[in-house]
């Protein structure tokens, strides 16, 4: 093994505070989250002036590092707000900020002495050259814009203070914007992406309208289902573990905060296992990720997959819908640990006699059959139609608490 090689973390979304304790459960070294302001996602929960500091604690108690984002592009009536809130990222514990705008990176120095600085993938940087000039003025990571190759990576680890991480995203959402800079949905909807507040046009279908025949439709069709201008696939580096290690990648960065704790899980138990695999097997050339690892990214919705702008390639466009692939639906959380198998509290409905399939923290996934299903009453049901019903799951082997539970859609 090349002693000089070290390790990535592996870095996980987490909306909200389910996501946070799925992404520590299931093998994150490192979470990042927004607050209520200052993020560039608005849809999740995100966290509050109380349950950021309580994620702060939780992250810290199992050894694992928590990142707040502040990357918005803050138009000047929200600069008097970002004093009181980089203090209060400080104070809560958090182990960086994760910035954009270069006026906010000055700010959180002044503001947020003692706390890291990353620089976010909104700030567009490709070249070495951007990587030191915020070194220079304090950055400790530099997260690196989507659209370079393993090569483009590789030549600006090589040039850059060896201190200096840097993080590249590895799995999720793609923007057909540079580095997430995008107008069209503040065009179309009033809403601002720099801001946090995208509502993604992108994956919307378009047709035509001929000028002067106010009324008639022209489908203007690149497949059967319609037109997808915009609509990115999404990155799955799975394949690519040693490509990735070896181009000096500091931390594998999974895209997802707006996405469940289910997604949050699996994606991360995917990537500690192939990481940590390719690791305990010496660092081999000929290294191949498990087929059963790969095949828990097929359990999560996802865009069909591409491997972005790693291979010197485009991603492509997902043409053919704007909407999700999924196989399995997640249907229940193992509450607690049981000699008959498992308390389970019901996500969507399944039935007695199902093959339920199991993703334990342990990371390895095993298959029961739901041999008795009783619920809250002591009473023996055929299915679980009741959202969030709490019910014991009898089968032929224990569940571990903090499992989650699939079955394959039919």
């Amino acid at each position: 093994m090349n002693k000089n090689i070290i390790k990535p973390e592996v870095l996980a979304p987490a909306g909200d505070y389910e996501a946070l304790s799925a992404a520590l459960r299931f093998g994150a070294d490192a979470v990042y989250v927004g607050a209520q302001q200052f993020g560039m996602r608005t849809s999740p929960k995100n966290f509050d002036e109380i349950t950021l500091p309580q994620a702060v604690k939780d992250a810290h108690a199992l050894g694992k590092k928590l990142y707040l984002t502040c990357n918005v592009l803050p138009r000047e009536p929200q600069i008097k707000e970002l004093p009181e809130f980089l203090s209060f990222a400080e104070s809560a514990g958090v182990d960086a900020l994760i910035i954009a705008d270069l006026g906010v990176f000055e700010m959180a120095k002044k503001y947020a002495p003692k706390t890291a600085l990353h620089v976010s993938t909104q700030a567009g940087i490709v070249n070495s050259e951007t990587a030191k000039a915020f070194y220079n003025i304090g950055a400790e990571r530099v997260v690196l814009a989507r659209e370079l190759s393993f090569k483009e990576i590789a030549e600006i680890r090589a040039k850059i203070p060896a201190d200096l991480e840097i993080e590249c995203f590895v799995h999720g959402a793609m923007c057909v914007s540079f580095s997430g800079r995008c107008l069209i949905s503040e065009y179309l909807t009033g809403r601002d992406p720099n801001r946090g507040d995208c509502s993604q046009p992108c994956r919307w279908k378009y047709h035509l309208y001929e000028e002067n025949r106010e009324g008639h439709f022209y489908p203007a069709l690149e497949a059967d289902g319609g037109t997808y201008l915009y609509n990115s696939r999404d990155m799955c580096m799975i394949d690519y573990i040693p490509e990735l290690v070896k181009a000096g990648i500091s931390s594998f960065k999974i895209e997802g905060r707006a996405k469940t704790a289910y997604y949050s899980a699996v994606a991360t138990n995917a990537y500690r296992q192939a990481l940590d695999a390719y690791f305990e097997g010496g660092l081999k050339d000929d290294y191949k990720t498990s087929p059963l690892i790969k095949e828990e990214l097929e359990k999560i919705s996802h865009r069909e997959y591409s491997t972005g702008f790693y291979l010197g390639t485009t991603p492509g466009q997902n043409t053919s819908s704007g909407g999700y692939i999924r196989h399995y639906d997640l249907v229940a959380l193992c509450e607690e640990e049981t000699d008959f198998g498992g308390i389970i509290t019901q996500r969507n409905k399944f039935y007695l006699g199902d093959e339920v399939d199991v993703l334990p923290p342990s990371g390895i996934p095993f298959v029961v059959k739901a041999n008795k299903l009783i619920n809250e009453y002591g009473e023996e049901v055929d299915s679980t139609p009741h959202p969030m019903q709490r019910l014991e799951l009898h089968c032929e082997r224990i569940i571990p608490a903090g499992s989650f539970l699939r079955v394959k859609k039919k």
